[in-house]
């Protein structure tokens, strides 16, 4: 028996770390860093005819700042609310 408990214990571990490795959070988070690292880049120095479009505005400066923010928001909430896997699997009978 010590054996089942010790092979069920060692899964439930493997589980909760799947979880938090696959949060949706983080990688959504990271996307959203990376194109508005790419989209601030390219909205730092925007070509005469960019800005024409745009009206004057620096559309992609802001566009990548927004991004960046909204990354590091969801990398921020999955630092401080990380998930948590629940103890009983909804389904599963009781022993």
């Amino acid at each position: 028996m010590s054996d089942l408990h010790k092979e069920v214990s060692e899964l439930e571990r493997k589980s909760a770390t799947a979880a938090r490795l696959f949060d949706i959070r983080r990688i959504i988070g990271g996307l959203f860093v990376v194109y508005g690292v790419i989209v601030t880049i390219a909205g730092i120095n925007p070509s005469d005819a960019d800005l024409k479009k745009a009206e004057g505005v620096h559309i992609n400066l802001w566009t990548g700042l927004a991004m960046l923010a909204l990354g590091i928001f969801f990398l921020a909430w999955m630092k401080l609310r990380p998930a948590q896997v629940p103890e009983e699997a909804p389904g599963t009978p009781e022993s």
